[in-house]
């Protein structure tokens, strides 16, 4: 993101506007101009959100499915210029912004065909003690949303929010990150194509001061997507209106290849898990665990594979630059602490690192207090160390702060290996299919956070939960009332016994 400027156009109280730039990490070439929000104007925002969400949450869920169907055809018609887009602002290949929309629109699909099934209003079982009570459950929306977006996957991980809140009866202010600001106000003005009556989507822009705003201006929740420090500033922001969070940070994902994998596939799975976007990617590849004697053939064969990949601006490459600039950084102090604590690169090295671009690093043999095995690295960078058995990969897996996601290949033990991991997610003989399944829950614990986007629990995290009992008649032993008999309350502890006692 370039420094603010000035632009010409007054803002209401006839104070010059300011705004920023987004560019092309690429060349440095410009993007796109955008206003800097100021806490006036995110509030502003937010109390108009407010009278469309009144709105948005009475049409029902058929008209939002109908509306929500809608928005997705319009953006399966115009996905290339999302892509154009998407590609200028964050560097990644076309056929990686591609794969993101695809992901896109699946989940669109799927939270507005299911919003009505996991929320709408249902009769529980009152129990025998209560029988003559009807008892209902409905999940009710929060209201406002607040979503800050990240930067590395600018349309698909927002989304896993957006869309939910959504199709749950919401509206939503959404706050995408400065270094992809024209990815959440082109998914905003399609929106607003679709369901022109009232602002339900709508778009604040700018860097921290705005994010703050936003945790500060009294929506219902917020849905964070970002490192774990900054998660932490934001909760800090949110306690002070006991603002409720949804926080999705970073991780350090494990990757265990056992005595009985295919060892080919495994190797794939790891550089495409791995070197993906770049290694941008929250629930990336970032350490591998491999039983010593696969060892050798696994690091033979992710060697041949991390080497073939092409980086660069040009059409074929396989990786792009780094979206932020600070990141380069971060990477070379891994990869340098890596090597100077005993580590080796069998594929790049400190060299490979050229700002704004890293090619890929192989490094084997990393002492497990390293930053490239502690720290979230988040660039296509890769930890292979070997292990005695997969027991003792799982053991390392899990000693981590971070508890995102992983992966295992293994024929026998694949499942029971996924049980004993920490991870929110675990993929089985593949790297990263869970986040393909829109049914899933996706996100952490420890310091890769709490709460779920997607599936079901996604839609209930945008939702208030209202219980509801409604007298049929009056209940034979009235206990709940000073009126009662000085026998009643040990009729009714009698009766306990005889049902629940036993």
């Amino acid at each position: 993101m370039a420094q603010p400027a000035v632009e010409d156009t007054p803002t209401g109280n006839d104070r010059p506007r300011p705004t920023f730039t987004s560019t092309d990490p690429r060349t440095g070439e410009f993007v796109g101009s955008h206003p800097v929000h100021n806490a006036a104007e995110v509030n502003g925002r937010v109390a108009v959100a407010r009278i469309a969400a009144t709105w948005w949450g009475g049409i029902g869920f058929a008209e939002r499915k109908a509306r929500l169907d809608t928005w997705r055809r319009v953006i399966s018609r115009r996905v290339e210029d999302l892509v154009t887009l998407m590609s200028a602002e964050t560097g990644k290949p076309a056929d990686d912004a591609r794969l993101e929309l695809v992901l896109v629109i699946r989940h669109l699909h799927w939270a507005a065909g299911n919003a009505e099934r996991v929320l709408h209003r249902r009769g529980v079982r009152a129990g025998l003690l209560m029988s003559n009570q009807l008892a209902t459950l409905e999940y009710r929306p929060l209201g406002v949303i607040g979503v800050i977006g990240p930067w590395n996957y600018p349309a698909f991980t927002p989304m896993g929010s957006i869309a939910y809140a959504l199709a749950a009866g919401n509206a939503v202010v959404f706050k995408p990150s400065e270094y992809t600001p024209g990815v959440g106000t082109w998914l905003a003005n399609t929106f607003a194509e679709v369901v022109p009556e009232h602002p339900v989507l709508s778009v604040v822009t700018g860097a921290g001061e705005t994010g703050a705003a936003l945790c500060r201006s009294g929506v219902d929740k917020i849905a964070f997507t970002g490192s774990t420090e900054t998660a932490k500033r934001v909760m800090a922001a949110c306690a002070e209106t006991l603002t409720p969070v949804l926080m999705e940070c970073g991780g350090k994902d494990a990757f265990i290849v056992d005595s009985d994998a295919d060892v080919a596939a495994a190797a794939d799975a790891a550089v495409w898990g791995a070197m993906a976007n770049a290694g941008q990617t929250c629930a990336g590849v970032e350490r591998v665990y491999v039983v010593d004697s696969l060892a050798d053939e696994f690091v033979g064969l992710v060697t041949d594979r991390a080497r073939a990949l092409r980086v660069g601006a040009h059409p074929g490459a396989d990786l792009g630059p780094m979206t932020m600039p600070e990141q380069v950084d971060v990477v070379r102090s891994h990869i340098a602490d890596a090597l100077a604590r005993g580590g080796q690169a069998v594929v790049g090295g400190l060299e490979s690192v050229r700002s704004p671009y890293v090619e890929p690093v192989v490094l084997v043999d990393v002492p497990e207090d390293s930053l490239a095995v502690t720290e979230e690295t988040f660039g296509p960078t890769m930890v292979i160390n070997r292990v005695r058995d997969a027991d003792e990969a799982v053991d390392r897996a899990n000693a981590s702060r971070y508890a995102l996601g992983a992966a295992v290949f293994a024929r026998a033990r694949g499942a029971e290996l996924a049980g004993k991991l920490r991870a929110g997610m675990v993929s089985v003989n593949s790297v990263l299919s869970y986040a393909a399944v829109p049914a899933l829950p996706f996100g952490g614990s420890g310091d890769s956070g709490f709460g779920r986007i997607h599936g079901e629990d996604g839609l209930r995290e945008f939702a208030k939960v209202q219980s509801v009992t409604r007298q049929r008649y009056r209940p034979l032993l009235r206990a709940m009332t000073f009126a009662r008999g000085g026998r009643t309350v040990r009729k009714l502890l009698r009766l306990v016994r005889l049902r629940y006692g036993r």
